[in-house]
């Protein structure tokens, strides 16, 4: 495993299947959503107790390319990668990986952008990134 990476296993269900059997392409991203989420329970709580209170993660850009199909009962390893930070912004990528297929091929690559903001009112505004998930993130960078 590469030590630049956050890993969150999943194993698809047939609920995550379209009529075909293969899963439905909306899954990819929302397993990107459950990848993030699993970060900040592991890595920064507090700041799980801040989007309690006033900060918010909005998602602003998120993408996925599919290079393989995967089915019911596939064991996905969902890697999530730091891309870049950048005032009130953070890239992650992220690549899925099949344990039953060729360890050397991604089933699929994907990218998401969130904007950290504040609720101030009825209205969102920019607000820094804190600290702790900037430091958190740090050590998944992408060399």
């Amino acid at each position: 495993m590469n030590s630049n990476v956050y890993e969150y296993h999943h194993i698809v269900s047939f609920e995550e299947t379209n009529l075909v059997g293969n899963v439905y392409y909306v899954n990819y991203v929302s397993w990107q959503g459950r990848c993030r989420e699993m970060f900040l329970r592991d890595r920064t709580p507090d700041v799980l107790t801040e989007l309690s209170q006033d900060l918010a993660l909005a998602t602003v850009r998120v993408s996925c390319e599919y290079f393989a199909e995967l089915f019911a009962f596939d064991e996905v390893i969902i890697r999530m990668s730091l891309g870049a930070l950048k005032q009130n912004r953070i890239t992650m990528i992220f690549e899925y990986w099949c344990l039953a297929r060729n360890p050397k091929e991604p089933i699929a690559r994907g990218e998401q952008e969130v904007a950290c903001m504040r609720r101030e009112g009825d209205k969102l505004v920019p607000t820094p990134i804190p600290k702790s998930l900037r430091d958190s993130l740090q050590p998944y960078a992408l060399a």
